[in-house]
């Protein structure tokens, strides 16, 4: 009994080993302006205010026979924070919201990945953001996967999920609209 325990138990171990030598490695490809961290939040509940954070990097390992042994790490450069107007976005990386000289940097690392199918699931992880760590859920859905032009392997993504500013202690009054902010990711990673 103890032997078929023992050969059960490295089977295992070598299949999740063997599992996550198979994952590939990426980097998001944020050289060739390929992967987009957007926001949007209610402005008086009228209209939509768009923005994007202009620098972020990161990496995810990927298999599409391993689907959920997926791994991905964002981290995001809130200073670069661009809404299309100087002075909100000057507001906006001040203390009333970001506070981006205190807390300069964001960042999401995953916990887990769950594929419904092949094409859509959703990742769970840590996201810390001024100062406060939370666990969040984005929707994903793969775009598309395979060979680019210049002789590597590409595979991109898409997410989106909302946040409560309050949860992170963003607390300025923007009305009863505008409590929420949702998070958009479309990432595209390079084969390493």
């Amino acid at each position: 009994m103890k032997k078929l325990l023992l050969s059960t138990a490295v089977s295992g171990a070598m299949l999740l080993s063997a599992s996550a030598v198979n994952a590939a490695d990426y980097v998001i490809d944020t050289q060739g302006a390929h992967a987009f961290v957007n926001f949007k939040i209610k402005h008086l509940g009228y209209s939509w205010l768009h923005g994007r954070f202009n620098t972020f990097d990161g990496t995810f390992s990927y298999d599409a026979k391993t689907p959920n042994a997926s791994q991905i790490t964002v981290n995001i450069d809130t200073t670069s924070l661009d809404s299309n107007h100087a002075e909100r976005d000057k507001h906006l990386r001040g203390k009333d919201f970001l506070n981006v000289s205190k807390y300069p940097t964001a960042m999401f690392k995953s916990t887990s990945v769950k594929f419904d199918d092949d094409d859509s699931g959703e990742v769970t992880g840590e996201f810390t953001l001024h100062g406060v760590t939370k666990t969040i859920t984005f929707e994903i859905d793969k775009v598309g996967e395979g060979k680019d032009p210049w002789g590597g392997h590409r595979v991109g993504f898409e997410g989106e999920t909302s946040l409560k500013l309050a949860d992170y202690g963003i607390d300025y009054n923007l009305g009863p609209a505008s409590t929420h902010v949702d998070i958009g990711l479309s990432i595209e990673g390079i084969r390493q």
